[in-house]
């Protein structure tokens, strides 16, 4: 009996990655990428295109949203605004945060797991080890699993799926080091598409949570960890 099927979002970062192999373990995969005008979105596409084969992923989607480019509120799409380094992201959201982007990328994800008759939606959302993101909280996603029961064919059961959001970020690393998820084709930085800058909150992030792992970093770095100096 085949596998069922299900639509992993998946940025190129490191928490979709591993939620993308654990969603490996018992689906299908349908991979979603959504460009919405992020600096980095060459170099995430990139990511998002060689996991996904990586993975041989029974479908693949690319979309564009670039409307939020336009909008702007969030220094991920808007250049006028700087993307704080490590140590300059204070109490409250982070000028990274976009504003609903999870609301989005989800209604998309969810047009698209109906049509292709997915039973699921892979998010890899953290909200433990996140920097305070509004919508990667569990409560944001229970939220959600109401609308898409509403808003959908009375024969359509669709579950949203966030394996990792309780998780800090070094558990996700193990988790990915164990079901051998390509680290190595990933990309974690804010600000750079040819070399991880190593001095925003993003790189801070992953970098801790390998070094709390115990295991090397696939990726270099342009600048040294602050928090090591």
């Amino acid at each position: 009996m085949s596998r069922p099927l299900a639509v992993v979002l998946l940025s190129g970062g490191m928490d979709s990655c591993v939620t993308a192999a654990m969603a490996a373990q018992t689906h299908q995969l349908a991979l979603l990428h959504v460009n919405y005008g992020q600096r980095t979105e060459a170099r995430e596409l990139r990511a998002f295109r060689e996991i996904a084969a990586y993975f041989k992923a029974q479908l693949i989607l690319e979309v564009d949203i670039p409307h939020f480019r336009r909008i702007g509120g969030s220094s991920l799409v808007d250049p006028s605004l700087e993307v704080e380094d490590y140590g300059q992201v204070g109490e409250g959201i982070p000028s990274t945060y976009v504003p609903f982007r999870n609301g989005l990328l989800l209604a998309v994800a969810t047009t698209w797991a109906e049509v292709v008759g997915a039973e699921a939606i892979f998010v890899g959302a953290v909200y433990t080890d996140a920097p305070g993101y509004p919508d990667c909280r569990p409560e944001f996603y229970e939220a959600f699993q109401r609308a898409i029961d509403l808003g959908t064919r009375p024969e359509t059961r669709i579950r949203i799926v966030t394996p990792v959001i309780h998780w800090t970020k070094e558990q996700i690393v193990r988790k990915g080091i164990e079901l051998g998820a390509p680290f190595h084709l990933t990309w974690s930085c804010y600000r750079s598409e040819d070399i991880a800058c190593g001095l925003c909150d993003s790189c801070h992030r992953r970098r801790e949570a390998f070094r709390a792992a115990g295991v090397p970093d696939p990726i270099p770095y342009a600048n040294p960890d602050p928090s090591e100096a």
